[in-house]
């Protein structure tokens, strides 16, 4: 918009001090708690998301013709809202650097380049709330809602992260290896995998997106270039050494999603956590990890139950993300007949879908 600034800021108490609250302040605190072990972390986003209308009271996908997965172009964007998109975002200077269809009719992925962890996510929050505000002058609603449909593909926000020394060098790997920081990283997110989906799936929602052979994870596991585990492992080495964090829900908040996947993994580190076998095949029948929260009760018990969320993102934090999930999911039972179906109910289409 020309003339016009676009800022993020931090939030402070009224005399000066950090808000305790603030999500942006909790992914600082962890950031400088990675500082005093001379280490820096970096991430890169990806996030799903779908384009709709209204029909008659109604959300409706921009398209319903299957079969277009991975693609781009006027079969898949025969209005140029999404190429719209794309140039609007490039003139933002946020990173956005490829996007396409995914592999449900009327979804999309925009990608943005990796980078150090706070300037990354200001871009991952910037770049959503963009998308919303252009989708809406083209005449739709874009949606980061995880499951917005029961018969289509869930909207995923998957987190690819990594270390650095003070001299930018990647502290992953070790030639061909994972290295042991890498290891204790994986076993730190694996320890705290019930708590970490109360910030990475902080919906009814997103639960009804999570389960065996859905493209996303079941399981507390991981393993090398394996899709269906919690977190993954791309084959590339060298300064390309990453993990990948495949339980985040496009509805997520950026600063709660990274600071709490950097806060198990920072435990880990501090603990010298050792790492269990990766899985390997189909992750979804490997018996050896415990299933994850298949409820948002279950992740809320589990995150109140959580020391390390608390010392490393504040204790009044989780507090008020407790207090306010828990209003939700009373909301809800009182308002759905089942609140156990796995049917995306009307309530969760008013309370999420055009916000989210």
């Amino acid at each position: 918009e020309p003339g016009v600034a676009y800022a993020v800021v931090d939030a402070f108490e009224p005399n000066g001090d950090d808000n305790p609250v603030a999500p942006r302040t909790a992914l600082q605190r962890v950031l400088k708690e990675y500082e005093k072990i001379g280490l820096t972390p970096v991430i890169g986003p990806e996030l799903e998301f779908y384009l709709a209308k209204q029909e008659n009271n109604v959300w409706v996908r921009a398209l319903h013709r299957t079969g277009r997965v991975y693609t781009t172009g006027a079969i898949v964007d025969p209005d140029g809202t999404f190429l719209h998109m794309m140039r609007m975002l490039d003139q933002m200077a946020i990173g956005v650097f490829a996007g396409n269809h995914e592999f449900a009719p009327a979804q999309y992925e925009i990608n943005l380049w990796h980078g150090e962890a706070l300037e990354s996510t200001d871009r991952t929050f910037l770049f959503k709330t963009a998308i919303k505000d252009i989708a809406v002058r083209r005449g739709y609603n874009a949606t980061f809602l995880g499951k917005p449909w029961a018969e289509s593909e869930g909207s995923g926000f998957h987190l690819h992260f990594s270390v650095v020394d003070a001299k930018g060098k990647n502290q992953m790997h070790n030639g061909e290896e994972l290295s042991e920081v890498a290891n204790q990283m994986i076993a730190g997110i694996l320890s705290h995998a019930n708590a970490l989906t109360a910030f990475t799936n902080p919906t009814i929602n997103a639960f009804k997106r999570l389960g065996p052979d859905t493209l996303a994870p079941s399981r507390a596991n991981w393993g090398y270039d394996n899709r269906a585990t919690l977190l993954r492992v791309p084959p590339e080495r060298g300064e390309g050494t990453r993990l990948e964090i495949r339980i985040g829900d496009g509805a997520a908040n950026p600063y709660l999603v990274i600071a709490s996947v950097l806060a198990a993994a920072l435990d880990g580190i501090k603990r010298n956590l050792a790492c269990p076998a990766p899985a390997e095949g189909m992750a979804y029948d490997n018996e050896a990890a415990a299933i994850l929260p298949v409820t948002f009760t279950e992740a809320l018990d589990a995150l109140e139950a959580n020391e390390a969320f608390k010392t490393y993102m504040a204790q009044e934090l989780v507090n008020v993300h407790l207090v306010m999930k828990r209003d939700e999911i009373e909301r809800y039972n009182a308002a759905v007949k089942d609140p156990s179906t796995r049917d995306v109910t009307q309530w969760e289409i008013d309370e999420y879908f055009a916000d989210f």
